[in-house]
């Protein structure tokens, strides 16, 4: 089967000053379609930075990042905006909700960029927020919720699009154990039966019990997986 993600000999270098940060090096990885797959590590491992150069938010220093066969390293600023928003979602670990819209708003915003009318939009936006829990929310902004409920927002706004991918940093981290399971459930359904690939970046024992594969990260390379 062809693999729906691939990073090869992947290298990723900060630099602040004249200080240098080896976040990734030479890290190999094929994700498959169907996958529901942890990335697992101790802090600074480089399992966030892996999810960004997966989903094209980042670029590498060195190496290639292929999706569905192309290669999207080398591809320009608005090509990459466009891949991401028709076959890529993103969980990210700070929320970045968008603090002038609803919670029902953001959760329906990639739908709105893919130009889909209000009411259709918002009725598939209610129906994540519902099977997250938060559909009593869905009027409120971010600053009227707790850390929790804008992490459902956020993933509510990955699901309602039902992307290829969903890339998920830590996505059950400020959630509570009914919650968190639920959540695990749901995206388990639509790996299943939607067919979407979830890869997650976690140390959740949760998440780690239900995944199908785990890639251990350490000190920016795969340990094992």
């Amino acid at each position: 089967m062809e693999p729906i993600l691939r990073v090869k000999s992947l290298k990723k270098i900060y630099r602040l000053d004249s200080v240098e940060t080896e976040a990734l090096r030479g890290v190999d990885l094929e994700i498959l379609p169907l996958d529901f797959l942890a990335i697992a590590g101790p802090s600074g491992s480089g399992k966030s930075t892996l999810l960004h150069l997966l989903g094209g938010l980042d670029r590498p220093t060195d190496g290639e990042v292929w999706f569905t066969g192309q290669r999207i390293d080398r591809l320009d600023r608005n090509q990459l905006a466009d891949l991401r928003l028709w076959n890529i979602g993103y969980v990210f670990q700070a929320y970045n909700l968008i603090p002038v819209l609803t919670a029902l708003e953001n959760a329906a915003f990639v739908l709105e960029l893919r130009g889909v009318g209000r009411a259709q939009r918002e009725k598939v936006a209610l129906e994540a927020l519902e099977h997250l829990g938060v559909a009593e929310l869905a009027r409120r902004r971010p600053n009227q919720l707790s850390g929790g409920q804008q992490q459902r927002v956020a993933v509510a706004r990955a699901l309602a699009a039902e992307p290829k991918v969903i890339l998920a940093d830590e996505p059950t981290a400020n959630l509570d154990s009914k919650t968190g399971l639920a959540l695990i459930a749901h995206m388990q359904h639509l790996n299943r039966e939607h067919g979407i690939t979830f890869v997650f970046s976690t140390h959740d024992p949760r998440l780690l019990e239900q995944v199908q594969r785990i890639v251990h990260l350490v000190d920016g390379q795969v340990a094992t997986g």
